[in-house]
């Protein structure tokens, strides 16, 4: 339920005029929403420089619009974080250039520890499977992951922090009761059961264009560093590390192939500067992680001996992912037959297989 003080300035926001400058200057000005709407335009004209004919367009309080934002927030379970609240709002989001006035917020998680991953949408198997690996093992250490909910790497860094039974946030550009990508729904349910939805629109907000810069702006206040796996010269992503550099954060990068397109962004952050990551240890004596308790780890029992066609394949696998198709051509084995040892393998936990038909080999096994 969103109380009185955060209903007025969600009304102040939805004021024609009134952009998240204006209404920090408003909280900034008056110690509370209900103040603030009955000092009236010329109070706001004399403590917060706001013109006359803006304060004359205060929405009222039944507003449609305001009326309609408050039932689904009510519906989703959505709380309003503001600018004017110094308990709850994230303290280094509050440090940056053009902080959000209002933070829509679904869910809960540490945010004081945490670490931005972001990358290409269209990210090869490798490096997504490397993501959730890595975010897997941070979130196991008790740090936070942000990112922005997109396809590839972003859906590996939030999947990953939930593997590792840690905390991840979603920063959406576009309202808090959207599904963006809409593929993405198993997803957000796991990130309510274990991290938060964050943004700045309100309810019933398109995922358009424009909206995105502002939410890698949000992505980057977050958080302590911005950590880059895969991005073409042109990606987003590099606006989100743009952000961090504008905004005192740390900027690591994961180096890429140099003939991959998706190698390209990487590549020039790190000949800009960037920290080159390898792994999780990187970051986490970067970000003095505390360690974990020691596991018991018992004896696995001894693998059994590969077929003759399971080493073949097993060989054909070791220097990275590869596809079905090729496979085949590389081993000299009839599709069915490749089929049949792949599924064995699977099985026998000695390969994994990825999206579009690709097969890699678990790390933890070496080559026979």
């Amino acid at each position: 339920m969103i109380g009185d003080e955060e209903q007025g300035w969600l009304r102040l926001s939805l004021t024609p005029g009134i952009g998240r400058g204006r209404l920090i200057r408003l909280m900034e000005a008056f110690p509370s929403s209900r103040e603030a709407i009955e000092a009236g335009p010329p109070l706001w004209r004399d403590r917060a420089g706001i013109p006359l004919a803006v304060g004359a367009g205060l929405i009222a309080a039944d507003d449609e619009r305001l009326r309609q934002a408050l039932s689904v927030l009510d519906e989703i379970g959505c709380r309003l974080i503001c600018f004017a609240d110094r308990q709850a709002y994230p303290p280094l989001l509050r440090e940056i250039f053009d902080p959000p006035a209002l933070l829509f917020a679904r869910g809960s998680c540490p945010l004081n520890n945490c670490l931005a991953v972001v990358g290409s949408r269209r990210a090869s198997s490798a490096m997504v499977r490397f993501t959730r690996e890595l975010c897997s093992d941070l979130a196991a250490h008790g740090i936070t992951i942000v990112s922005g909910a997109a396809r590839g790497i972003d859906g590996a860094a939030h999947q990953g922090a939930l593997d590792g039974g840690g905390a991840t946030v979603a920063v959406l550009g576009c309202g808090i009761d959207q599904v963006y990508p809409p593929e993405h729904r198993k997803l957000f349910e796991g990130i309510l059961g274990h991290g938060m939805l964050l943004g700045e629109y309100p309810p019933g907000v398109q995922p358009l264009a424009g909206n995105f810069p502002g939410r890698n702006r949000i992505i980057s206040g977050l958080s302590r560093g911005v950590l880059v796996v895969e991005a073409t010269s042109q990606s987003g992503s590099l606006i989100t590390a743009d952000f961090a550099l504008q905004q005192g954060r740390e900027v690591f990068a994961v180096p890429g192939p140099v003939y991959s397109s998706h190698g390209g962004g990487v590549n020039q952050l790190l000949k800009d500067g960037a920290t080159l990551i390898s792994g999780s240890r990187d970051l986490l004596e970067i970000l003095g992680a505390p360690p974990l308790k020691p596991a018991i780890i018992e004896a696995a029992p001894p693998q059994p001996p590969l077929s003759e066609k399971g080493t073949a394949l097993f060989r054909i696998l070791a220097d990275g992912p590869r596809h079905m198709d090729e496979i085949v051509q590389k081993s000299g084995l009839t599709p069915s037959d490749v089929s049949a040892t792949l599924l064995h393998l699977e099985l026998e936990g000695v390969v994994s297989r990825l999206p579009g038909l690709h097969f890699i080999v678990n790390r933890k096994l070496s080559a026979p």
